[in-house]
């Protein structure tokens, strides 16, 4: 069974969250730049850097969720699904309109 506080250390070690901190310079739009702080303040938050972190923490978390899986299930692959021709032709649109056409 999967362990949320097993999943959790996993990330840790990641260095997810990990106050290992690295200065950087970026290159943006003047007038987006000041949007972006002027909005972070309205919701009452001060520290652009960790709302850019934040930003960037959720964009990546996807590969360490599929890394902690992949590590919980002993390096296996993750199953992988192939979509299959039905054996009859069906129609979306006319079995939703029977369903409406039923209840009026």
């Amino acid at each position: 069974m999967f362990e949320f506080m097993s999943f959790y250390k996993y990330i840790l070690l990641c260095g997810v969250g990990v106050s290992n901190k690295v200065k950087t310079t970026i290159v943006i739009d003047r007038e987006l730049w000041t949007r972006f702080k002027a909005r972070i303040l309205e919701e009452g938050l001060e520290e652009v850097s960790r709302v850019i972190e934040e930003i960037i923490r959720e964009e990546v978390l996807e590969d360490y969720v599929v890394s902690a899986i992949r590590e919980l299930m002993g390096k296996e692959s993750l199953l992988e699904v192939k979509p299959v021709k039905p054996l009859i032709e069906t129609d979306a649109g006319r079995a939703v309109r029977e369903i409406r056409d039923e209840r009026a």
